[in-house]
Formats: C-alpha cells, structure tokens, sequence
C-alpha cells in the first residue's frame, strides 16, 4: 500500500484506501438531458424502469452508493417568475424519490441509496420513522443526506414568507440530528427479545423514550419501530460554510464535497479535520470521507467525449442560466448592478439568507473578494457553473482514471468521488459504469467491492448506534 501524509498528526504516514464511488441522480432528468442522444425511447422520468436499469448497471460496476438530492420548489427567484424554469425544465420537475428507492432496493442486493431531507422544513420523527422503515426494505442500504435549505420556492411551499437566517438553519438542524440519532437509540437491537416459548417479545427496561424539549422541536419518543439493520442510516451532510461544517462535525459520517480545485478540496478537508477534532470527535479524522461531487463524461475515444460535451453546451441560454443560479444560490442575479466587487456580491447574498456557498463561495475563494466583474462576466463563470464544464472530467476512461487517483492522493484519500452526468439517463451513467468504474478497479484504485452486508459495513464506517462516530 502507498503511505500518504494526513491522519494521524501531519506529516504522519497513513495507509492509502482505495476510493468510493457514488452516482448523483439527482438532475438525470432536468437542463435538457430527457432530449439528448441516449435517453430512454419510450419511457421517461419519473419512469422506475429506468432507476432499476441504472440500479443493476451500476452495482455489476461495484458502485457503492446511488445518491438523490432535493428540493420541493419550482424555482422562481430568477426575475421573481417560475417561468424559465419551467420552459426550461431547470431543477424541475421533482419527486419524492423515496418510493423509487424501495423499487431499485428490490432488483438489487448490495448498492447502497441516499436521499435527502430537510431540518428546515421537515419534522425529525417524521424523517427518522421513514428512514427507518427503507433501512428495512433494503435490508440496510440507506444513507440520509441532512439539508439546511436556503431556496425560496422550497420555504414558500412549507408556508416561510422569507428564508431562515443562515445560522439559524444549521441551529436548527444541530437539534433536528440530535432528535433523530436519539429516536433511533431508543430502540436497541438488544430490546429485541422475541421469545416464541413464551412470547415475550421486547424487553422493556431497553424501550425508552427521549423525552426531547428543545428550541425548535419537542418529542415525546420512543421511535415506535423495529430497530434497523444498520442502527441508523449512514449520516451525510454538505454544507461546506464554516457553520455548515461546524454544525456537521457534531454527527456526520460521510461528507458531500462540492469539488472545485485541489487547493480548494485540501482547505475544505482542513477545515472539516479541525472541526471534527472541536467537537470531541478526533478519531473520525481518519473515518469521515468526503465524496467530492465530479461531473465525468467518458468517451471511447477523445474525440467522442469531447463532442458529447459539446452537446451539452449547446442546452443553455441565458434564461436557463439565469434561473439555475439564482435558484441554488436564493438570490435573482437579473438585479445585479452592472459593475460591482465579489465582497459586495457575497454581502448582498448574505443580506436575504441565500446560500454563501456553491457558486459564490467558488467564486470568491478564486477571485478573492476585491475583484472586480461585470455582470457579463459574472454570468460567463455562471454558465461554466451551470453546465458543470469548469468541474467536468472529460476524455477517455484512462485519462480520467489518471486525473482521478492524482486528485484522490492530493487531497488526503479519504472517500471518493460522487459522479454526476450531463448526458442523458441512463447511458451517461452507463458509461461510468462500464468504462470508468472498471478501470479504475483495474488499477486498484476503489476501495474493495460490497466487503460487507449493510451500507455502513461496505463504507467502512462503525455500527450505528444512534451516536455517529
């Protein structure tokens, strides 16, 4: 095994792991990709069929974890109008994907799922029941991806008039995590008696409730069901503010980076490192992974790939852009001025709670906050951002395979990489699966295939009890 720098104390030898590997599903269907080459004839989202496709391609490739994200708004915040959105089918239309879940978990044995809820709207019993119940159904291959949403279309729906305050959201969502972890400790696998000669079936000095008084939530408890295969789901968040990451290192087990350059990735390992170490949890320095989010398109040739990224590129127009940017960010770029500083930028958006990190925060860690941009110039990097093309891995299997295992060994080789496509469902993650994920395991690069039975098994992480870490 190679030695890399990094878990212990710097400059500490650490045995090299291999890499996890996730698809992102979360926009397989939106920005244009339902109408190019290689979408499905005849069937088209929210179809199962084609998730339970994707499903078997990616566990045959060894895949460790199919990934959704979420949102329950029309974005709207571009010109105060859902209309480009909707024209254009940008982060819309969106489903629960929960039930999806149980129909891939259902033609598939070992690859693991993750869906996201959000502590800003959602109640923890609520999530910590359903999440329960799908560990269940896929006999332990659930991971939860905690969100503090930051979209106004979302906080509409949930009856917000404005968005909740940064800090306050990741406040929120500190309490929401400890509300679920303790529901799910309620009731220990030990509890289980099930004594068919007596037909004793629980032992209840180990059924407690949690009797939870808080700011934001008041829970009674026990969680009344069955304890889960894996103790609790496989914890993921990904905030990657200061308080987002503050606010994670209290529980999270897996981290969803949002990639950008190695100095980048290495300042965003630093800082979830240190706040591990803050909040009592110094030996999850060496366990914590993160999944850096990495759009790849792969072609059987160079050329190949370099004209399916061309197809992408010719999806977007301003409107499109324009709605994308604002939406994620939760400020309408259409009101910029025509000339103003990154530093202004990232005040205004602080000033209405809008996300400070993604876009902006890329742009400011790049640029600094004293460059100066005009709004065409603004709208040139959004619509590198939008399309993925300033973070898209494009060629051949080889040569992304090469600017892979460089970029896991710079930044620390703990965790992998979560793969989206902008090509369309299902062959752009077809080709993941059948031309990148083998020969990345060729060269010994992923961590070993389905080692175990549960998700937290094959990541390697520790039984759940309820406490992460």
């Amino acid at each position: 095994m190679a030695l890399v720098s990094g878990a212990g104390g710097v400059g500490e030898p650490r045995e090299q792991r291999g890499m996890h590997t996730a698809f992102d599903l979360s926009f397989a269907h939106t920005e244009g990709r339902w109408a190019r080459p290689g979408s499905w004839v005849g069937a088209s989202f929210p179809d199962v069929r084609i998730y339970q496709e994707i499903a078997r391609t990616a566990e045959r490739a060894g895949v460790d974890l199919l990934f959704f994200g979420d949102g329950s708004g029309i974005p709207d915040t571009w010109r105060g109008s859902m209309d480009a959105a909707v024209e254009w089918g940008i982060q819309w239309p969106r489903h629960d994907m929960s039930p999806v879940v149980t129909s891939m978990a259902a033609v598939t044995e070992h690859i693991g799922f993750g869906l996201t809820y959000s502590s800003t709207f959602q109640h923890p019993f609520t999530v910590a029941r359903l999440l329960n119940s799908l560990d269940h159904v896929s006999r332990g291959r659930i991971a939860f991806n905690v969100v503090a949403s930051a979209r106004g279309a979302d906080a509409a729906n949930y009856g917000f008039d404005e968005r909740m305050d940064h800090d306050e959201r990741y406040d929120r969502m500190a309490e929401f995590m400890a509300v679920c972890r303790a529901l799910w400790a309620s009731v220990p696998a030990s509890a289980i008696v099930a004594d068919r000669s007596t037909g004793r079936f629980a032992d209840p000095s180990q059924v407690h409730p949690i009797d939870h008084v808080g700011r934001y939530f008041s829970v009674k408890g026990p969680l009344a069901s069955m304890p889960s295969p894996q103790g609790q789901p496989v914890l993921v968040q990904a905030g990657n503010s200061p308080k987002g990451i503050a606010t994670s290192a209290e529980f999270v087990e897996l981290v969803f980076g949002f990639g950008g350059s190695v100095e980048g990735k290495r300042r965003h390992r630093a800082a979830l490192d240190a706040a591990l170490v803050a909040a009592g949890r110094a030996s999850a320095v060496d366990t914590v992974g993160i999944l850096w989010a990495t759009q790849a398109l792969v072609g059987r040739s160079a050329r190949e790939a370099a004209e399916r990224r061309d197809e992408v590129a010719a999806f977007w127009n301003p409107e499109a852009v324009g709605a994308f940017l604002s939406h994620n960010v939760g400020f309408d770029f259409s009101t910029l001025p025509t000339r103003f500083t990154v530093g202004e930028l990232v005040a205004e958006v602080q000033r209405v709670n809008g996300a400070q990190g993604g876009f902006v925060g890329s742009l400011a860690a790049s640029l600094g906050a004293s460059a100066s941009l005009s709004r065409q110039e603004l709208f040139e990097h959004g619509w590198q951002h939008a399309t993925g093309l300033d973070h898209t891995l494009c060629g051949t299997a080889a040569s992304v395979a090469d600017a892979l295992e460089a970029d896991f060994e710079a930044t620390g080789s703990r965790g992998g990489y979560m793969f989206a496509s902008p090509l369309a469902a299902p062959s752009g993650f077809g080709d993941l699966a059948e031309l990148l994920v083998p020969e990345l395991r060729r060269r010994g690069a992923l961590a070993p295939r389905y080692a175990g039975a549960t998700l937290r098994e094959n990541l390697g992480l520790e039984g759940g009890d309820g406490v992460a870490g």
